[in-house]
């Protein structure tokens, strides 16, 4: 029998039958104690590959999120800590130690400060602490960064490798708690509720954002650690301070130990195909650029630095009829001469660096047509050109309340 308990092939059996025994209604107990007599050593690859195969074989990825919590408390005194025999992840910087510290900040907020305030509603029903608690639920939202931040930098890569399934659920039960976080902030806005309800749902959301802790360090970042390579961590971390972090100061710049790891990945590039062009970020053919220019739901026009008229997108609805004849033609030629001095004037003051960009509106017919020019300056802020992108905005300004689903 502990033969075919250290198979791995029957291991991963064993758990995807205790994740379906969950999915028809036994209680956790009850698989508890099963866990309990079958399974020893069960890894967060084995826990991840079990959820991608759930997924593969039909379980709808909803399913295995309302699972999640469920299963994360099974497996909890049983998830392995594996880690490569790296102290990379240790150091100031690198995306694992980022994470590991916000998630000590946001567990520190909560038990130290959230939960004392909750438990005196829950008790004593005092509502005197409520602005306070507001304000630690500013704090708490700034968790919004660093889920973004796993969902943006770190899920693409895995995802990469083929690891899907661990990601989607867990992007879904962040949005749960995004969404739980925004819920009490109206409720704390508008009142309307007692302090004791108050509480529950106050209870509710962070004891999500606690197992979230729990789920990423010891699922996510032990699977993470045996799949990234140190070139797409230090590109995750190059590409953090983007999006920004939770309740912690920018940590320091970290690079591996080598030198010139980031000019050596940039030389590391294969040729590509002659109708791609690369950017700075990502590749795209020539035929998906301009698919992609013609539709935007903007007219673009673009003037290079010495006023010649370069490039028009031709979207099906245009506000301005432009023709293929205006390419290469001064701007001040396509002007009437009574406007080619305000188009000069600005157009000085966008060299000079005097403005960076302009704005004008103008109703035509039935619509409202916003225009803006912007200066397009390059890396080291040197004059390229400038931009002109005209919207209808009426049908923008018309929208009222939210909408959630498709059509």
């Amino acid at each position: 029998m502990s033969e075919a308990i250290n198979n791995r092939e029957y291991r991963q059996r064993v758990l995807k039958e205790l994740i379906m025994e969950l999915h028809n209604g036994k209680s956790v107990g009850e698989v508890k104690e099963r866990f309990a007599k079958l399974i020893e050593g069960v890894t967060a690859s084995e826990i991840s590959e079990m959820e991608q195969n759930l997924i593969m074989e039909g379980m709808p990825v909803e399913e295995v999120q309302r699972l999640c919590d469920v299963h994360a408390e099974v497996f909890k005194g049983s998830i392995e800590h594996i880690h490569k025999p790296s102290r990379a992840e240790e150091m100031p910087g690198h995306p694992v130690h980022t994470i590991r510290l916000e998630n000590k900040e946001v567990k520190k907020l909560i038990e130290e400060d959230i939960n004392p305030i909750l438990a005196g509603l829950e008790e004593a029903g005092d509502e005197a602490k409520l602005p306070e608690l507001a304000q630690l639920l500013d704090l708490l939202w700034q968790i919004d960064k660093h889920y973004s931040r796993k969902e943006n930098l770190l899920f693409p890569y895995l995802e990469k490798y083929g690891i899907t399934a661990p990601p989607k659920v867990m992007w879904g039960v962040d949005d749960e708690i995004r969404n739980g976080i925004k819920e009490l902030k109206k409720l704390l806005e508008e009142g309307g509720i007692s302090a004791r309800a108050l509480a529950q749902k106050f209870r509710e959301v962070v004891n999500k954002a606690v197992e979230m802790i729990f789920k990423e360090e010891n699922i996510l970042i032990p699977m993470a650690m045996d799949t990234l390579t140190e070139d797409e961590w230090l590109n995750i971390a190059e590409e953090s301070g983007e999006i920004g972090y939770t309740l912690i100061d920018p940590p320091p710049k970290w690079a591996p130990y080598r030198t010139d790891a980031a000019r050596d990945m940039k030389k590391d590039r294969t040729e590509l195909p002659k109708d791609n062009i690369r950017f700075e970020t990502g590749i795209l053919r020539q035929e998906e650029m301009e698919a992609m220019f013609n539709t935007m739901p903007v007219d673009i026009t673009f003037i290079d630095k010495d006023d010649v008229v370069k490039f028009f997108s031709n979207n099906q609805d245009r506000i301005f009829a432009r023709t293929k004849a205006v390419i290469g033609r001064t701007v001040q030629n396509c002007h009437p001469p009574a406007s080619v001095h305000i188009v000069n004037k600005m157009l000085q003051d966008f060299k000079e660096g005097r403005k960076d960009h302009e704005d004008f509106w103008i109703r035509m017919g039935d619509r409202y047509v916003y225009i803006r020019y912007f200066a397009v300056r390059g890396s080291s802020g040197e004059y390229l050109g400038t931009m002109e992108v005209s919207q209808d905005i009426k049908p923008i300004q018309q929208i009222q309340g939210e909408k959630r689903l498709m059509s």
